[in-house]
């Protein structure tokens, strides 16, 4: 039996040449042998003709080279064959990385891309072009190569920045005032007394609203981890945009304030950084850049001042009595979730007063701009 010689061939016919001139036989006593046409033989041995199951088997049989070899030959071969061939498809290149950076089915669910589903690739293309502001698709800005054209912050995945992109459409079709620094702390002292109370959340739109902030609720994209942003439509139109994820009371004013004080102190206008992971306290991460401490110092303060949690501590712990928690809240003229945000994170102890971080989504989105949960936001789409 002859050994299996496939490595040193690259066509099954060249091995089959190679078995017969061992062989010292003839294509015509091959023929003859496997009662075929010559002409067969010769094609075979030219690899004009393909290798079947059927002749790999017969002549395993003659010569006893395993079938696998000719057979593992002809894929190769097809393939190389194939490949020269092929005609490169940059539109596909740019459709996989398209469909690995953006969840395409959830936008066309969700309404920003007009198509029918993932199959329908001219439309999603269309609308793809239509969602970034590009003419062509080979532009759209999550691509690696495609030309940056937004001054966004490094860090910012592909899912946040279709995200931003939504808060950008939607809030650039709202009417609003001028923004000026003076509204935009008045709109601050307006807020202070709705901490009070749930209900009072339902106020935050139209506060902002009349200060010139345009206030945008965006349901966050799978796996985006987005809770809000702050950008500048122009210099005197700042955008405050926020995804409620987290649907609780201490959640919402921490984000909804660290928004704000973006927006006080002019940040956004040159960077526009997507704010992911916002939780109730300053100071979590030693390593964020002065912006983020900034704003996050002035949204813990704004949930309860930090000297004054610290004091309510220091009396305190390590038990924390409801009574004492409501008291405090009372004190502070602030819904005792406010507290129970700040002293879990505080505390490191996230069973303490759960039933008081209470939902607000359902409150505060009747007189907001929202788009998620089933309702699209009006556009010119």
């Amino acid at each position: 039996m002859v050994a299996n010689m496939q490595t040193n061939y690259r066509t099954p016919g060249q091995l089959l040449s190679a078995l017969l001139e061992e062989r010292g036989w003839s294509k015509r006593v091959l023929a003859t042998v496997l009662d075929v046409k010559e002409y067969t033989v010769s094609k075979l041995c030219s690899d004009r003709q393909k290798f079947t199951v059927e002749t790999c088997i017969r002549l395993e049989e003659v010569f006893g080279e395993p079938a696998e070899s000719f057979l593992d030959l002809q894929k190769a071969y097809d393939l190389a064959l194939a490949r020269i061939k092929a005609i490169p498809n940059p539109q596909q290149s740019i459709r996989v990385d398209l469909f690995n950076a953006l969840p395409i089915a959830e936008m066309i669910k969700r309404g920003w891309i007009d198509a029918e589903n993932v199959r329908d690739i001219k439309n999603i293309e269309a609308g793809l072009c239509h969602f970034f502001s590009v003419e062509d698709i080979n532009d759209v800005e999550v691509l690696p190569h495609a030309a940056k054209k937004t001054e966004v912050a490094e860090g910012t995945t592909s899912i946040q920045l279709a995200w931003l992109y939504r808060v950008k459409k939607i809030a650039s079709e709202m009417i609003a005032p001028r923004y000026t620094k003076a509204s935009g702390r008045k709109a601050l002292a307006a807020l202070a007394p709705l901490r009070i109370s749930a209900e009072a959340t339902r106020k935050v739109p139209k506060i902002l609203a009349e200060a010139g902030i345009r206030f945008v609720i965006v349901e966050a994209l799978p796996s985006s981890k987005v809770d809000g942003v702050c950008m500048w439509l122009n210099e005197s139109a700042p955008v405050i945009a926020m995804s409620l994820r987290y649907d609780r009371i201490d959640n919402f004013w921490f984000v909804l304030r660290h928004e704000l004080e973006h927006v006080l102190q002019e940040h956004g206008k040159t960077a526009i950084s997507v704010d992911s992971d916002l939780v109730g306290c300053a100071g979590r991460q030693a390593d964020l850049p002065k912006e983020e401490r900034i704003a996050n110092e002035a949204a813990a303060n704004f949930a309860v001042p930090k000297e004054k949690m610290d004091a309510f501590i220091a009396r305190k712990a390590p038990v924390f009595p409801e009574r004492d928690l409501i008291g405090f809240a009372k004190t502070l003229q602030v819904h005792p979730g406010l507290v129970a945000g700040q002293l879990q994170f505080r505390m490191n102890r996230y069973n303490l007063f759960r039933d008081h971080l209470v939902k607000v989504r359902s409150l505060v989105r009747p007189s907001a701009v929202v788009d998620g949960w089933g309702d699209i936001a009006p556009t010119d789409f």
